[in-house]
């Protein structure tokens, strides 16, 4: 099974909510999302942005549209306005979770585009 990175299979969207950021991952098609539920769990996610993310994270899930949303509970801070980081409202965030490499079987990569 080819190791490649998750933005093979989806694309991302992030920002600041408080304290925290979240971070949109929508598939590129269903076979990714199916295996996106499966893998890209609260903990995996967790592990992967530990570096930044000093707390819990939680997942939500919205089918119709193919995305899995993770509340990163405190990632920036303090918040925009009063954090000193160099990304206060979390735009980066999905840039940096797309990165991660995960196993895809390969009929899940050939039905998405590139």
């Amino acid at each position: 099974m080819p190791i490649v990175p998750l933005s093979r299979i989806a694309a991302a969207r992030s920002g600041d909510k408080g304290e925290g950021s979240n971070i949109g991952v929508l598939a590129r098609s269903d076979a990714a999302y199916a295996l996106l539920k499966e893998v890209l769990t609260e903990e995996v996610v967790g592990e992967h942005m530990s570096g930044i993310n000093g707390g819990g994270v939680r997942r939500f899930e919205a089918d119709n549209m193919r995305v899995l949303n993770f509340l990163l509970e405190d990632s920036l801070g303090g918040g925009g306005s009063a954090s000193l980081r160099t990304d206060a409202q979390g735009k980066t965030h999905g840039l940096a979770l797309l990165r991660m490499e995960l196993s895809v079987p390969r009929e899940v990569l050939d039905g998405t585009s590139e």
